[in-house]
């Protein structure tokens, strides 16, 4: 057993206390699992089964190479430990398989002093309280879009109304080349007003319209529209929990959400060998925010991810990228993923991103719909 356990039995020992190791291990809120030399599994904790979505029994006996890429960073973070017969420690490791999904998780690996070649492995996610203090700023970010909306609705659209009349006066009595200019001017005036208007969305503070949504419903929506437009030669993937409850939202908007996320990610992956965008959803119980500062707590337990393998968002814009007129793209606006952070900020859900190199994915947590 792990030596920080030895001690605690001894102390039980020593004090008359009944004390079980599988009992402490079982209470942990990090997945635990402990593999012998060839690394076969020989126990897994309670939330080990929850994490890998398989009982102990279906976990105890197999290969740690069946539930973790064999490759991957875990794997070789569990040979160091075994190398060096030392603990060893990384955070912002990338856990990504069928089961799991793509998290982000810091590891521990540790030798047990009692079984030679024995090893206790610990993975917690990373602290959802970093991820909804990320979500806090994008809302944050949001209502400075709203009260931004507001002010150029007032005091620039009417303006350019004026402008606008004006030019189309001076053209009238103008020569040829006066008129492409007055034309330039019109033009010119209609985009600001055109952008003006995409940002008085941000203003629309009225109550959401809400009611039991299918996921799967808006997904292929989202995915039909996109197959026969902007998408036509992207290779979607769909692993979908067909058991998913309904979700807690408005349809409408779920959509707008998604078109953007998977725009994105089809641009992302345009003209690449081999691009394609993931879709899946599941059930991960255990996420809870409070509303409010009040003592309610919504269950955000649905997911959605959209994943493509394009070449990632660059690290220096990822603090920003929720925030408006941040954009990767030479002709974007920058206007997309704001209104997704409001519109799922509205939702009283999360949306996280994960990016490296061949795989950026978007993460939407919502809550299930009430009876």
């Amino acid at each position: 057993m792990p030596q920080s356990l030895a001690f605690l039995r001894r102390e039980a020992a020593r004090k008359g206390v009944g004390l079980n190791a599988e009992a402490i291990l079982g209470a942990l809120p990090a997945a635990t699992v402990v593999v012998d030399e060839s690394t076969t599994i020989r126990y897994a904790n309670a939330a080990a089964e929850q994490l890998f979505q398989a009982s102990a029994s279906i976990l105890t006996g197999g290969n740690l190479a069946d539930i973790v890429p064999p490759n991957g960073p875990l794997s070789a973070l569990v040979e160091q430990s075994r190398a060096a017969d030392a603990p060893m420690s990384a955070h912002g490791v990338i856990l990504d398989t069928p089961k799991t999904g793509i998290r982000t998780m810091s590891v521990h690996v540790a030798p047990m002093v009692d079984s030679p070649g024995w090893l206790v492995i610990s993975l917690q996610e990373q602290t959802r309280a970093l991820k909804i203090g990320q979500q806090l700023e994008h809302r944050s970010a949001a209502r400075s879009m709203t009260a931004m909306a507001s002010m150029l609705a007032h005091e620039v659209k009417n303006p350019l109304s004026g402008i606008r009349g004006a030019a189309q006066l001076l053209g009238q009595g103008a020569g040829e080349e006066d008129r492409k200019l007055t034309q330039l001017i019109c033009d010119e005036a209609d985009r600001i007003v055109a952008l003006v208007n995409r940002i008085e969305v941000f203003s629309d503070d009225r109550p959401l319209e809400r009611g039991p949504v299918n996921i799967h419903v808006v997904l292929e929506r989202v995915r039909r529209l996109a197959e026969n437009g902007f998408a036509k030669s992207v290779k979607f993937v769909e692993r979908y929990d067909p058991s998913l409850p309904s979700v807690d939202g408005n349809q409408d908007q779920l959509v707008q959400v998604f078109l953007n996320l998977i725009k994105n990610a089809a641009e992302a992956v345009s003209g690449k060998e081999g691009g394609e965008v993931v879709l899946s959803t599941a059930y991960r119980p255990g996420v809870r925010i409070s509303v409010n500062s009040s003592s309610e707590r919504i269950h955000l337990p649905l997911v959605v991810t959209v994943q493509d393998n394009g070449s990632g968002i660059p690290e220096d814009l990822r603090p920003y990228l929720f925030d408006p007129f941040v954009t990767t793209k030479p002709k974007g606006s920058g206007l997309g993923l704001a209104l997704v952070a409001k519109i799922i900020s509205d939702h009283g859900g999360i949306v996280e991103f994960e990016s490296e190199r061949a795989r950026t994915a978007f993460r939407i947590m919502l809550p299930v719909a009430r009876d």
